[in-house]
């Protein structure tokens, strides 16, 4: 392994891309500590102390490395270009101008990647004014204003900062994707999980007793980490053979290759898309009328903020929202997670294109006829593998929730971080491998 990390650094090319690669970190992890005009610091430390919210704003303070706790320049991370991307996904579907547009080619995508960044900026401005204004309120930092001074040149002016750092984020990341190592956008989102694991261990550390809460909290970690490894490394390979075609003298074809599908090929995103669903208890609740006591709206209002309590402090024994609504909310969640698998895969993978493709180019499944039987094929195999990984997302993202009860312990990291950390991870060496086995040197999973 030493000798990896050896060769790493005697390829001048390499060794540049990692450096400039840190560099950014750098940058991104100062633009974090910066907070955004009008915040005020003292009330921060506060709210820091306080439990940490749930839902969608738990995940940008997740992207973001904790910039959201103090709403620093950097507050809201990578997450608008996240479901900017990922809307543009979904469009690209159901738009026949923008399937055209990613048949072209390399133009057709960079006609794409130019309306994601625009969608970006506007959904920066939409959730920088959304959140602000609930800072503002102390709507999710525990009934404290961070903002005390809130008036319409502040919200303009914080709202302006948190757009500009969100497109500076942007570009930090394209310029890691462009002259770096790996992919920037994940790696941004790498960095800031990895920078607060730290405290985190310490904080369990500091709160375990007996010492065995903390041993078994680190023999989760280490066994999800296993976990996802192999589940990420796993994948089913469908073998393709190419007839042989004879133009002139030249027999052509006849190779045979494969179709990797991953058990897990949809990623993090079906846990983002479940999350987000489940955060809209709680806005509703600021919405629902309030009606009389023990009435049809007080009702509602009273379960649908018991729901959405239960989102920010599932796990957590004794607290303000009951067992049943925790393990009720758990159940909810994995079953979105699963159902969010499913229709993302389908999205992602077209079993009947796949079989045009491979019947216009001569090739065939062994033992299956080309055209529709090798679609429904294709569908058939592609359900049976997505049904394990859907459930190996929900678990990943219950699993330390289930821990916290079981054991009465706080655990300070979840499935929806290890996940990523791990993932970004194998991709980033898989790529630095390649590099490294191009100039004859062993790679990291050599």
């Amino acid at each position: 392994m030493l000798s990896v990390f050896r060769n790493m650094f005697r390829i001048p090319d390499l060794r540049r891309k990692i450096f400039f690669t840190l560099f950014i970190f750098l940058i991104y992890r100062i633009g974090t500590a910066i907070p955004s005009p009008g915040v005020d610091l003292d009330r921060v430390r506060q709210v820091a102390e306080q439990q940490e919210a749930g839902g969608v704003i738990g995940l940008i303070n997740l992207f973001s490395g904790g910039a959201l706790e103090q709403l620093s320049v950097f507050a809201l991370g990578v997450l608008p270009y996240i479901t900017a991307s990922i809307i543009m996904q979904l469009l690209t579907v159901v738009i026949p101008r923008l399937q055209k547009l990613q048949e072209e080619g390399e133009s057709g995508r960079q006609v794409i990647t130019q309306w994601t960044r625009y969608s970006t900026v506007a959904l920066a401005v939409l959730q920088s004014t959304g959140i602000s204004w609930l800072m503002a309120n102390g709507r999710i930092t525990g009934g404290i204003s961070i903002i005390p001074d809130y008036t319409a040149g502040t919200a303009v002016l914080i709202v302006t900062t948190l757009t500009a750092g969100t497109a500076f984020v942007m570009w930090l990341g394209e310029l890691i994707t462009q002259r770096g190592v790996g992919n920037g956008m994940s790696l941004l989102i790498f960095i800031s999980i990895v920078s607060a694991l730290p405290a985190q261990f310490a904080n369990a550390w500091s709160t375990s007793d007996p010492r065995a809460e903390f041993a078994i909290l680190l023999a989760v970690f280490l066994f999800m980490v296993v976990a996802i490894i192999y589940v990420e490394q796993g994948q089913r390979r469908i073998p393709i053979q190419f007839a042989k075609r004879v133009r002139g003298r030249r027999v052509m074809g006849g190779q045979a290759t494969y179709i990797p599908l991953k058990v897990n090929n949809a990623g993090v995103i079906p846990i983002i898309f479940a999350t987000a669903v489940l955060y809209f208890p709680t806005l509703l609740v600021t919405v629902v009328p309030a009606g009389e006591e023990g009435g049809f709206w007080d009702g509602i209002r009273q379960w649908v903020g018991d729901f959405a309590g239960a989102g920010q402090n599932v796990g957590h024994n004794g607290g303000p929202v009951s067992l049943e609504m925790q393990l009720f909310y758990m159940l909810v969640l994995f079953l979105l997670i699963v159902f969010f698998t499913y229709f993302y895969t389908a999205i992602q993978f077209d079993p009947v294109k796949q079989a045009e493709t491979i019947q216009r180019q001569g090739g065939f499944v062994p033992g299956i006829r080309p055209g529709g039987p090798t679609a429904r094929h294709l569908e058939f195999i592609l359900s049976r593998i997505t049904l394990p990984g859907s459930i190996f997302l929900g678990t990943v993202a219950i699993l330390p929730t289930i821990v916290s009860i079981v054991f009465d312990v706080t655990f300070a990291f979840g499935g929806i971080s290890i996940l990523i950390v791990v993932g970004v991870a194998l991709e980033t060496m898989k790529q630095i491998e390649s590099q490294l086995m191009m100039r004859n040197y062993e790679g990291f999973l050599a």
